[in-house]
């Protein structure tokens, strides 16, 4: 075989396919810029707790529509997903959660539909039929607590979980805890997470 013949190029296919891969995460690599890199001169002016993305994939777990069917967190990738968790048994802080949850996607404008609500329920027990209606529009599934209390991290003051409302970007990876009592009847406190999510939907594309 003739030993001068030339080999293919490769060189040029291979950058186009990393440009297309660099244009396709840009994105969602600026919004996490914004945040991690970019302080403001006042110093950082989030509310949220930012969580290393990397360190908290959504794990797997036996889900399931409240009707039993199998159904997964991640079916809703590919959207920002506000997160609850907690038992069926839900009392006024939960109830104001999950309503304050609802405003704060009513609150972006134009922006809602890149916005997801969900309820992790953690037992299987039957929910009101007046808390279905009023919290029509809120992805519920129930999931095992155990898989769900070890993967979701707590902040201080925090005993459980559900006293905290999560974000998980459209790439299905935690990245935000909102802490106790953020997310409730506190107005002036759902403006602040609300000033949050807005610059998360500004700085990114994806979702």
């Amino acid at each position: 075989m003739d030993s001068d013949v030339e080999k293919p190029n490769k060189g040029p296919g291979r950058w186009k396919l990393i440009a297309v891969l660099a244009v396709c995460a840009a994105p969602l690599i600026a919004s996490y810029f914004t945040y991690y890199v970019i302080k403001p001169k006042g110093g950082v002016t989030n509310f949220g707790t930012l969580i290393d993305p990397r360190q908290y994939p959504i794990p797997a777990m036996a889900s399931t529509t409240l009707d039993g069917k199998p159904a997964k967190l991640e079916g809703y990738k590919g959207k920002w997903i506000m997160l609850k968790v907690g038992p069926s048994d839900c009392q006024q802080e939960c109830q104001d959660q999950l309503f304050a949850m609802r405003q704060l996607r009513t609150m972006q404008g134009k922006e809602m539909e890149r916005i997801e609500r969900v309820w992790l329920i953690t037992d299987d027990q039957p929910l009101e039929t007046m808390l279905l209606r009023v919290n029509d529009g809120t992805r519920m599934l129930r999931a095992p607590a155990a898989v769900v209390e070890k993967w979701l991290p707590l902040e201080g003051g925090a005993d459980r979980v559900s006293d905290h409302v999560y974000l998980i970007d459209p790439l299905g990876n935690l990245m935000m805890r909102y802490p106790k009592g953020a997310v409730s009847s506190d107005i002036e406190k759902v403006k602040r997470v609300q000033k949050d999510i807005a610059k998360l939907l500004k700085a990114s594309a994806i979702g």
